[in-house]
């Protein structure tokens, strides 16, 4: 009986996936992680739960070890690659879309690590973004297009090239238009990335407030919040006001 209610959650949990509730997935996956966090089927649907609700850190961990169970599960590999573009480790996501290197979405996670990530390959990325163009596989899914439209925007911004940046932001918010809130903050949150690049520092944090309010408690929400943190506080270390000595006297404690 034991047995049989442990494959019932763990389906719920992964049609919970498949279906973008990734907070009905946590809940029935917590009990489990709890009693079989040592079982690789566990860990690769709680990895992938936690990374799209914000936690990469966690998600690496689980989705690491799961890997040894899952090495051809690219699905799992793709998330594991998104994990660590997430936490700026962009040598650790080159190491882990090795183990699928062809596969569409573990492409996009490296091209958004690259292209982003410490550590990342400013000029490969853009080189996986021109691949990818004319991958059929990529054209034809709207969430994949939309990605990699906002990816050669921030190639492009790279560049140099604020024309082709710009049609590729349009491109790519007609595509995410359709998509799920929580697909369209984390587009939101790569489309900030963009505008930052391209010295447009108010429409980024535009982009990333949008970002932050499409879809609360998700990893597009949690990397706009990021970023829209890091924005201001560059912004403050380089106000006039933040080089003056203050007026009052500062206490003690």
């Amino acid at each position: 009986m034991r047995h049989l209610r442990f494959l019932r959650d763990l389906s719920r949990a992964e049609r919970a996936l498949r279906e973008g509730d990734h907070q009905r997935a946590r809940t029935i996956l917590a009990p489990l992680l709890e009693m079989y966090g040592n079982v690789a089927v566990v860990q690769r649907a709680a990895g992938r739960a936690l990374y799209e609700l914000g936690d990469p850190l966690s998600a690496a961990s689980l989705l690491e070890r799961a890997a040894r169970s899952y090495a051809d599960d690219v699905e799992l590999t793709a998330t594991l690659v998104a994990s660590y573009a997430a936490l700026n480790r962009g040598g650790d996501a080159r190491r882990a879309a090795a183990i699928a290197p062809k596969q569409a979405d573990v492409r996009l996670a490296l091209a958004w690590s690259e292209l982003v990530a410490l550590g990342g390959d400013r000029p490969a990325g853009a080189d996986i973004v021109g691949e990818l163009a004319s991958r059929s596989d990529v054209r034809s899914e709207p969430a994949r297009r939309a990605m990699l439209r906002t990816l050669a925007a921030i190639a492009a911004a790279h560049a140099g090239d604020a024309s082709s940046a710009d049609a590729a932001l349009a491109d790519a918010r007609a595509d995410r238009a359709a998509l799920p809130a929580y697909e369209r903050a984390f587009l939101g949150y790569l489309e900030g990335l963009a505008l930052r690049e391209l010295g447009r520092a108010r429409d980024a944090d535009m982009a990333w407030e949008s970002a932050m309010e499409e879809a609360p408690g998700t990893i597009g929400e949690a990397l706009a919040r990021r970023e829209h943190a890091n924005a201001a506080a560059r912004l403050a270390a380089h106000s006039p006001s933040s080089s003056q000595p203050s007026a009052e006297p500062r206490s003690s404690a």
